[in-house]
This record gives structure tokens, sequence and C-alpha cells, in this order.
């Protein structure tokens, strides 16, 4: 770091160096406790930290109470934080002698020309590449806390040792953790994965599996909404739709690259290292697919661009650890796309992309919300992450770019954040407790189709190589959905709304009048449904509004005599009077222009 300002908590290297150097006070405030725990990994995330530990117990909060009072004395004992290496044996022997299997792994997993090195603190030392705080004392005693405990597949793999992961956060304040636990606690309200359930949008069964999402009635129509709206406007835009398997046999994944880039994340039927019998794999991309449709036939320069678009189901095997809701799951929905096209068409098709995907952004009220990453490639992992040469990225990223440039797009870098075939841009969006995930990506490929051999004859009667754009017009259907629950406390606006309308009679003698008036609702392709209980009406009110239900229409005596209704809103306002043709086409426009006002 070069000044001075550049060690306070709004440099992201700082925060980041904060949290990591205060997850080893946490592994030592453990390891002084209960001398018996094993060490696993303790990284610095996007808000805080957390370390997973194999202990012969499981932390309760009252334990985690205890953590965090000894990790105060460390903080209070301004230990120095000091990095030293060791050559490979010496380093495997050294924390054999330790007892920690977990670090033993690690450092037999590095490359052979890996620096090794440690971080001692204290009685403490640790396997780490740093960088760390210079002493605990950097830390505030009350400016941290423990927030949960939970269980966490080593490394990731369902197939290993269930470990337990206790998540931290911390600040230079305790008024800026006062002020961080706050936030928490107003997400909570807001968390898709505990609104969702309650509204009935999905829930999850032990039996199925995590990552394994049941869409209840609430949450099939959303999105079921959401993907007739999209395949239609696609459509508009000149996409030919596609439907292809959701299995291939690995042949297919090994020409993509898939097979040698992303197998840990496939669910494979058979196995993948038997060459005498057929293997096959669930689909986690849908591109290798409709290349096919690009060569089911010729193509000509004319033919060009052509855009393929499918709402395309895909599996992949995502860590446990990483599960949340319908934001992180292993079989999705998304709104897949290729567009397969010339070189001299490459900013204007890309510009179209990305005006569909800030189309779709705006409608649904979540452009706001939204960053850009544009996602390179890390040249050190060069043949191993990441295929075809240099120069091939060069040309790739530097035309990217130029393309971002022209359009004007404030953008972030974020270097091995790329595809393995190519550059992207990614339309970042945070989830209400600040975890930030992609919505929507826009990749440049000049890869793939030399290897699938796509081919169109040019204007000069040679055969050409196209370039194809990998492109989500909004992304994971599921992801979508829970990010609106958030965003609007699950009040969807009315067109993505599973019941729109609660019709209310007040006594039984309204409930033909009522049932008439929802009939005549369905009739015009509003949800509406008749509440004809024998409950007190405000109740029923007060029940239509907890489930975010839009519309209330009562209907009495009076309103019998007149002809009307009396309007309600889930906000609690009254609108009065209206006949069921006012109130009719005031909503039929809200459905129509997709209003979120509601």
């Amino acid at each position: 770091m070069e000044n001075a300002n550049n060690f306070t908590f709004e440099n992201p290297e700082y925060r980041k160096m904060f949290w990591h150097t205060s997850s080893h006070v946490m592994a030592q405030a453990v390891k002084r406790l209960w001398p018996e725990v094993q060490l696993a990994i303790g990284p610095a995330i996007d808000e805080g930290w957390y370390y997973d530990f194999d202990a012969p117990f499981a932390f309760t909060p009252d334990h985690l109470k205890q953590i965090e009072g000894e990790m105060k004395k460390i903080v209070k004992e301004r230990i120095k934080l000091e990095r030293s290496e060791m050559p490979r044996a010496e380093a495997i022997a050294f924390m054999e002698s330790r007892n920690e299997p977990y670090k033993v792994e690690l450092i037999n997993d590095l490359p052979e020309d890996a620096v090794i090195s440690f971080y001692t603190q204290g009685e403490f030392i640790d396997l780490c590449a740093g960088p760390h705080l210079d002493h605990t004392g950097r830390l505030r005693h009350n400016g941290f806390k423990l927030t949960k405990a939970c269980g966490a597949y080593w490394r990731g793999d369902s197939n290993r040792k269930m470990l337990q992961r206790i998540y931290g956060i911390g600040f230079p304040t305790k008024d800026e953790l006062d002020e961080y636990l706050k936030r928490q606690e107003e997400a909570l309200k807001r968390d898709h994965n505990k609104l969702g359930r309650e509204l009935e949008y999905f829930t999850t069964v032990e039996e199925i599996g995590q990552g394994l999402p049941i869409l209840l009635p609430n949450g099939s129509r959303a999105i079921q909404l959401l993907q007739r709206w999209i395949e239609d406007e696609e459509q508009k835009r000149g996409y030919i739709l596609t439907k292809t398997p959701l299995m291939a046999k690995r042949d297919l994944y090994r020409i993509s690259g898939h097979w040698d880039h992303y197998l840990d994340g496939m669910f494979i039927l058979g196995d993948p290292h038997d060459e005498e019998k057929e293997c096959f794999a669930l689909r986690p991309m849908t591109c290798p697919f409709q290349y096919q449709v690009y060569l089911n036939k010729a193509r000509s320069y004319r033919d060009l661009p052509l855009r393929y678009g499918e709402t395309s189901t895909l599996f992949r095997n995502e860590d446990s650890g990483e599960m949340h809701g319908l934001i992180r799951v292993r079989q999705f929905t998304i709104s897949e796309g290729h567009l397969v096209l010339r070189p001299d068409q490459l900013e204007e098709e890309f510009r179209g992309c990305l005006d569909l995907a800030n189309y779709c952004l705006e409608t649904l009220g979540l452009k706001e919300d939204c960053s850009f990453r544009f996602s390179q490639w890390d040249p050190a992992k060069a043949g191993i992450k990441y295929e075809g040469t240099p120069e091939q990225w060069e040309l790739a990223q530097n035309t990217m770019k130029d393309i971002l440039d022209n359009i004007g797009i404030n953008y972030t870098v974020g270097i091995d954040e790329a595809a393995f075939y190519g550059p992207k841009l990614d339309i970042q969006i945070k989830n209400v407790f600040g975890k930030e995930d992609t919505l929507i990506t826009i990749q440049i490929d000049m890869l793939l189709a030399q290897k699938f051999g796509m081919e169109y004859t040019d204007s000069d009667g040679q055969k050409k190589t196209p370039y194809i754009i990998h492109r989500t017009s909004m992304g994971c259907y599921e992801r979508t959905l829970a990010l609106l629950i958030e965003k609007y406390a699950g009040a969807l606006s009315l067109w993505l709304m599973g019941t729109q309308v609660k019709v209310l009679p007040i006594t039984d003698r309204a409930h033909a009048c009522a049932n008439e008036l929802t009939q005549k609702l369905k009739d015009l392709g509003i949800r509406a449904e008749a509440d004809c209980r024998s409950e007190k009406l405000g109740y029923k009110i007060r029940e239509a509004q907890v489930k975010k239900i839009p519309y209330m229409l009562v209907i009495g005596d009076r309103d019998m005599e007149n002809g009307t209704v009396s309007v309600r809103t889930r906000k609690g306002e009254d609108l009065g009077a209206m006949t069921p043709d006012q109130f009719i086409a005031k909503c039929l426009m809200e459905i129509a222009t997709k209003s979120k006002e509601v």
C-alpha cells in the first residue's frame, strides 16, 4: 500500500486483510480453548470471514460466545503476525507434527514450484499466503461478532468429511458493527429464503436434496410468466427458438472443452474414467447443443447473424456450502442464447444483447441495483483454466474493451473471471445480505466455433469461421425470482402475482355476486379468488395483505345496489368505489404495462 489513505476500511485490499487477520485470530482462539480441534481453511469473503474446523463436538451459540471472549484477549495482547517460508518436505513434517491433516493435504496439492508460507502469531501458526495486518491490536475488541456456525464439506465435496464452518464479521469501530447488524436484521425480513417460503413461492425437501427447490404455485406462476415474456420479447428481436436435450454423451463435452475444464461441476451418469462404456452428463450449459442447430445445414454469410434462444434447464454440481434458497441451486432455468455472426457484426449484435438485458432489468426494477464487470482471463493460467493462445485472448479482450468503451459502460475489471473460452461482460447484483452474484452475462467467443467445425461461405466464396456471443437476456429465472422477492419484500408486481385479486363479500347475500365477478375476472385473464368464508371482513383483508395480494374487492349490500365494488390495496389504501368495468380496465392496463406501482 502506497500511503496512509490506503490503510482505511474503504480500501477493499485493506478490508480483506482486516477480515483475513480476523479469521486467524478466531482460529487461534479456538485452538486455545480446544487444542484438539483441527484447522482447515479460513479466508476473507465478501462480507467478513469464515474458518472451517474439524471438532469432536458441535459448535453452539455458547461456544461462539466463548470464542469471542478469547478473541478479545488476543486483540488486547497486540500479538505480531510474522511471515515465514518452509521447503515442502519440512512444511509437511511440521504440520504432521501438529496433527493438522487438512493443512498437509493442502500443501501436497500445491504446485511443485509454489512458495509455501506460514503466518505466526504467538503460539499459533497457520499455513497461509497472506497478506495480514502487522499485529492483532489492529482489530477492535468490541468491533466483531461471530454470526453463525454451520456444516460444510471439506473442499466442497459431499463425498468428503463434513466440517464445521464459523462465520464472523468485524469493523474498525463498534458503531460500524452495530450499523451492520441492524442492516442484517432488516435484511432478514426481506430474505427470500424466509419470505419466499412464508409466501409459498417455494419450499425444499430433505429427501430431494440441497439446491433442488420445489416451486409452489405462486413461484411456478411467476416463473412461467417471466419465461413467456422473455420468449415473446426474444421472438420480436429475431431470435430462433430451440429445444435441445438435457444430457449428452461425454463426447460432446470433450469437443467443447467442458469435459476438461468443468468436469467437477457436472452431474455424471456413468463412470467418467471408463472409456469402454457410454458415459453421459446432465448439461451445465446449452452452447454445444445449440451449435448442432447451426451445423444442421450449410450456412452463407447472408444467413448471419443467427440468434438462437432457449429456455434452458441446466444442472451444476455446486458446493453444498454455497447453496442458498433460489439464488444458488443445482438445477435451474435460464434464458440462454447464442448468436452466430460474422466479425463485422460483433459490435452491433453485442449492443443488441445489452439492450435486451437492460430492457429486462428496467422492466423488473432491478437495473438500479446492478453493476458491470468486464471479466478477463488470468494469463498465468493459460492452458490450465483457459483455452486459446495469448494472441487470441488479447484480440478477444481488446475487441470487447473497444465495444464497452464505445457504448460508454462504467465497469470494473475482474481478472480470472472469464469463461474458459472468452471474456465476459457480467451484470452483477447483490442480495439483501450483500452477497454478489452474476445475474446476466454477455460473452465473446472466438474459439469454440472452430472446435465444432462451424463455418459459413463468405461473399468471396471462401469458408470462414464465425464468432459467437453467449448471452442471457434475464439470466437464471430462480435467481431473478429470489431477487424480486427481496427487493419488493414479497409484493411482486401485479402481472407476476399468482393471485392478483381477492373478492371479499361482506355477507352471505353477496356470495353469488362475488362468485359471478370472480368468474368474469378469470375469463378476462385476471387471476382472482373469492373468499366466501364466514370470517370477519377485517380478518380477510389482513390475511390478503399478509399474502401480498395486490387488490381486494369488497362487496356489501350498498355495492350490490349501486353496481360497484370497494377497492383496497395490499398497502392499506382505500381507492373507493368503482364499477367492475372501471376496475377491470385499471387492472388490465397495469398488467399490460407491467406496472410496479401497486
